[in-house]
């Protein structure tokens, strides 16, 4: 099986740009291994619909981005079934987030989205022109990255540290990683 972990956001604007941090952080910070699955990493910035093309060629999906959620405060973090959110969960986030919604519901109608989870916080500023994240938001990475490495663990993955790298540290240089052309993409 392949599985794709996916970090969708827009990097400058403050907590919006979780889901390509986070990915990063993994993507530094970890090396995975099962016998017969196959685990991608991949910074979707805010392509969307773009995306398709790249999603479809997996079985498994695991997108990491902002959610909104009524009633919760910020630095709340969800991982969820996409087909069995949560009901407090609101679509109508940023403008990439409803994007990112539509593209797995089209997705679904013509038979294409994968077996697709959440993995979200709630974000405390989408401000344009800020490159990092608030104290709340950096606070839920550690929880993030247990729910990610508990959830691959039960899929048989086992996760080797091998780095050391802060999300901090990583944050100044992810607007420059992420999909570079139509037929190269990596992080």
């Amino acid at each position: 099986m392949k599985l794709l972990l996916l970090g969708i956001g827009n990097v400058l604007y403050a907590d919006e740009g979780i889901g390509v941090h986070f990915v990063n952080y993994i993507s530094d910070n970890y090396q995975f291994t099962h016998e017969s699955h196959q685990l991608e990493l991949l910074d979707g910035g805010t392509l969307a619909q773009g995306l398709i093309p790249i999603i479809c060629q997996y079985e498994y999906l695991i997108v990491v981005d902002t959610v909104n959620a009524n009633g919760v405060e910020a630095g709340e973090v969800y991982f969820f079934d996409f087909d069995k959110a949560p009901k407090e969960i609101d679509w109508q986030g940023s403008a990439h987030e409803v994007e990112m919604l539509q593209t797995l519901n089209m997705m679904e109608m013509v038979g294409d989205r994968p077996k697709t989870f959440i993995l979200g916080v709630t974000p405390t500023v989408l401000e344009p022109m800020v490159l990092g994240l608030t104290p709340k938001v950096a606070a839920a990475v550690p929880l993030m990255e247990n729910t990610l490495l508990s959830h691959l663990s039960s899929l048989g993955f086992t996760a080797t540290r091998i780095a050391e790298h802060s999300i901090d540290s990583l944050i100044p240089d992810s607007y420059k990683r992420g999909v570079h052309t139509d037929e190269e993409y990596s992080i």
